[in-house]
C-alpha cells in the first residue's frame, strides 16, 4: 500500500540533501518567502522528483493527488516545488475536479514561483482538455485575489497556442488593463507576447486601440514579436496619450 507520508518524507529528505545554505538564504530573500528553504536549485529539485517517479511509475490519481497535498502542506519551498512539478508530470491522471486542488494551491502560493506553473501549465492543460472548466476560469478573472486573476490570464497560454478563440483572453485582459498591480500588467503582456508569435495580426489589432490604456510593462511585452511597422504604430498610439 502506498504510504503518502513516507513518500513525502523521502522527497523532502532528498531535497534537503541537495540543498545549499548560502543559496537558501539568497533565494528566501529574493522570493520574500516565509517558508523554509533548503537551497536546492530547480535542476536538483527536478532530479529528486524524477528519482521518485521512476520508482513509482504506476501511481493512481488518488495517490498522486494525496502526495501533492502532503507535500504542499509542508512549509518548505522545495516540497512545494515538487508538488507543482508532480501536477505536470501526472497531468494524464487529472480531470476537471482537480481544478479545486489547483485553485487552493494558487491561493496559498503568494508568489509567481508556484503560481505561473500552476496556472500556465496545469490549469491551462485542464482548460484545453476539459472546456467545461471555462466558467471556473471566468470566475478567476474577476476574483478579489490578484494571483487568481493572474492565473486566469496565464491559463489561456496553452489554449491560445492551440488555436483557441482570442475573445476569452481579450475579455479578461480588457477588464484588467488599467490595473496597477505589476503581476497583472506583466501577465497581460506575457500572454500577448507569446500569442503574437503565431497570431501577430490578432494581437496587433487588439492592442493598438488600447495602447493608451496599457502600462509600459504590458506594452513592452506585447510588441516584442510584432513587425516593426506594427510596433511603431502601437508605440505612437501610446505616446499620443502621454502628450
Amino acid at each position: 500500500m502506498f504510504d503518502v507520508v513516507a513518500a513525502a518524507a523521502t522527497i523532502e529528505n532528498g531535497c534537503r540533501d541537495a540543498g545549499n545554505p548560502e543559496r537558501a538564504a539568497g533565494e528566501r530573500a529574493y522570493l520574500k518567502s516565509d517558508l523554509e528553504h533548503f537551497g536546492a536549485g530547480i535542476p536538483a529539485i527536478r532530479r529528486v522528483m524524477r528519482e521518485f517517479t521512476s520508482t513509482h511509475p504506476d501511481l493512481t490519481h488518488d495517490e498522486l493527488t494525496g502526495l501533492i497535498r502532503e507535500l504542499w502542506a509542508k512549509p518548505v519551498h522545495e516540497c512545494r516545488m515538487v508538488a507543482v512539478m508532480l501536477l505536470q508530470v501526472g497531468a494524464r491522471l487529472l480531470g476537471p475536479g482537480d481544478l479545486d486542488l489547483v485553485e487552493s494551491m494558487i491561493r496559498g502560493s503568494r508568489t509567481w514561483a508556484y503560481v505561473d506553473d500552476l496556472a500556465g501549465h496545469t490549469a491551462g492543460s485542464l482548460l484545453l482538455g476539459y472546456p467545461e472548466v471555462g466558467p471556473r476560469i471566468d470566475a478567476w478573472a474577476v476574483d478579489a485575489n490578484f494571483w487568481i486573476r493572474r492565473s486566469a490570464l496565464l491559463a489561456m497560454l496553452l489554449p491560445l497556442k492551440q488555436g483557441a478563440a482570442f475573445d476569452t483572453f481579450a475579455g479578461y485582459a480588457d477588464t484588467m488593463l488599467e490595473e496597477r498591480e505589476f503581476f497583472i500588467r506583466k501577465a497581460i503582456g506575457w500572454v500577448l507576447r507569446e500569442t503574437s508569435k503565431r497570431r501577430q495580426q490578432e494581437v496587433f489589432l487588439w492592442i493598438l486601440p488600447r495602447a493608451s490604456r496599457a502600462s509600459g510593462v504590458t506594452l513592452r511585452e506585447a510588441v516584442k514579436y510584432l513587425d516593426p511597422a506594427q510596433r511603431a504604430a502601437v508605440v505612437q498610439a501610446a505616446r499620443k496619450q502621454e502628450s
